[in-house]
C-alpha cells in the first residue's frame, strides 16, 4: 500500500510542472511538495509533522533528594572540597613544610569546618533552585570535567595522606 501512494505521489510529480518541493531533515522526515496542474490549479501534497522533542524530566528539588547517595549533590560537594583541600595541602606543605594532621592541628579545622560549610550551602541552594549543573556546564569548564577533578582531587588528597602516614611526617 506504501509502494503503490508512494509511487502515486512520485507519478504525479512527474506528470505535473513542479513548483516547490520543500524538505526539512529531522528525526521523522516530513516533507511538503506543491505542484501545478496543467489548469494552474495548486495542489499541496503535505505529510504530517513530526511530534515535539521530548521532555527530559525535572529534577527534584527536595533536599533528601538531592543529599540522597545517587542524588546531584554529594559526589560534587565531595568532589569541590577534595580539589580545594588536595590544593591548600600541597601549597601550605610546600611553605611550611608540614604534613597534613599537623596543619589541621596548627589551627587549620576551623578554616576546613568553615570551608565545609560554605561549599556545601553554595553547591545546594543553586540545586535547590532547580538548576541543574549541567545547564551551567560548557565547553572546557563542563560538569564531567568537574566531576572527574573532583574523582582525581579525592584519590590525590587520600594518596597524599597515606603517604604522609606511611613515611611518618611531611614529604617535604
Amino acid at each position: 500500500m506504501a509502494v503503490s501512494a508512494s509511487s502515486a505521489v512520485y507519478h504525479s510529480i512527474l506528470s505535473n510542472n513542479v513548483t516547490r518541493v520543500q524538505t526539512q531533515t529531522r528525526r521523522n522526515a516530513s516533507f511538503k511538495v506543491c505542484c501545478m496542474a496543467e489548469d494552474n490549479k495548486q495542489a499541496p501534497i503535505s505529510t504530517p509533522t513530526s511530534p515535539p522533542p521530548r521532555v527530559a524530566p525535572k529534577m527534584s528539588t527536595k533536599f533528601t533528594d538531592l543529599l540522597a547517595f545517587s542524588g546531584p549533590a554529594p559526589e560534587r560537594i565531595n568532589g569541590r572540597l577534595a580539589m580545594i583541600g588536595f590544593v591548600t595541602a600541597i601549597g601550605v606543605e610546600l611553605a611550611k613544610g608540614s604534613d597534613v594532621a599537623a596543619q589541621l592541628g596548627d589551627g587549620g579545622l576551623p578554616w576546613f569546618l568553615y570551608t565545609c560549610v560554605l561549599l556545601s550551602v553554595a553547591s545546594i541552594v543553586p540545586l535547590a533552585q532547580g538548576v541543574s549543573v549541567e545547564s551551567k556546564s560548557d565547553g572546557i569548564m563542563s560538569s564531567t570535567a568537574e566531576m572527574w577533578n573532583g574523582r582525581a582531587a579525592m584519590l590525590g588528597l587520600v594518596a597524599l595522606v597515606l603517604t604522609e602516614v606511611a613515611k611518618g611526617g611531611a614529604l617535604i
